[in-house]
């Protein structure tokens, strides 16, 4: 399993490793309904100059990815770390929302999560990290498969700050162990800043890091699509000229490149 990563600069930095998915929209009739519903890789609406920048490289890299399976040459599983909500910052809830999304697109990994789900009186019981872990390794060594690419956004807001191991040295260690597994057919992404921690375990994995702060035109397109915005936006073209200026000027400048 190769690993890529994708950098923009700091306050925003983003990693591209390789064992990807795409957020899919999920089967109506699955085991496991929690997972879906405590799980789901769904963003928030509220925007900073920030998650504009992270809205665009993720949507790039999801769009690439999403091409590829419309052709069905790949299937994608997503997920996002939101820091506003908890359920959502742990291996936890990373590996229920990645087993549930890849059971809802390939009828194999559905029949192994439906085991987890009789191993569990008829999913009656949560499973344990350990159990959905071992169902994850075993949805990606099945035969025959084609091309898996599981997109893991925002790692450094996974909390960092308690627990022995935290949250976030959970969710590094999992990406390890997937790298690890050295799948031909699985790519994993990890977008996300350059933490000294994140460093320190995706740097010897040995992936191929692409700095888009030094990509040419990056800078360009996000004036462009700023500008796009404030013009586009119904409140903000009542704004006057002078105004809408101000806040396209900022907005770049504040961006810095990422």
């Amino acid at each position: 399993m190769e690993i890529n990563w994708v950098s923009v600069v700091d306050p925003r930095q983003t990693y591209v490793s390789s064992t990807a998915s795409m957020q899919r929209l999920l089967m109506p009739f699955r085991p496991y309904s929690w997972l879906r519903k405590e799980h789901a890789p769904v963003r928030g609406t509220s925007m900073t100059v920030f998650d504009l920048i992270y809205i665009i490289t993720s949507s790039a890299i999801i769009e690439d990815v999403e091409g590829m399976r419309a052709a069905g040459l790949a299937t994608m599983a997503y997920y996002y770390f939101d820091f506003r909500d908890d359920k959502k910052q742990s291996r936890y809830g990373l590996l229920s929302s990645l087993v549930s999304q890849l059971s809802a697109e390939l009828d194999s990994c559905y029949s192994v999560l439906s085991r987890l789900y009789s191993d569990n009186a008829g999913g009656t019981r949560k499973p344990t990290s350990l159990a959905l872990t071992r169902c994850m390794k075993d949805m990606l060594r099945l035969p025959g498969q084609g091309q898996i690419y599981i997109i893991i956004d925002a790692l450094d807001e996974c909390p960092n700050i308690s627990g022995r191991p935290s949250a976030r040295e959970e969710v590094l260690e999992l990406v390890k162990e997937l790298v690890d597994m050295k799948l031909r057919n699985v790519h994993v992404c990890v977008a996300s800043r350059p933490e000294i921690d994140i460093r320190a375990v995706l740097g010897p994995l040995g992936p191929s890091e692409i700095s888009l702060h030094e990509e040419k035109g990056q800078m360009e397109d996000i004036i462009k699509y700023i500008t796009s915005v404030v013009h586009t936006d119904m409140k903000m073209r009542k704004w006057k000229k002078v105004m809408q200026e101000l806040v396209i000027d900022t907005l770049s400048e504040k961006a810095g490149g990422m």
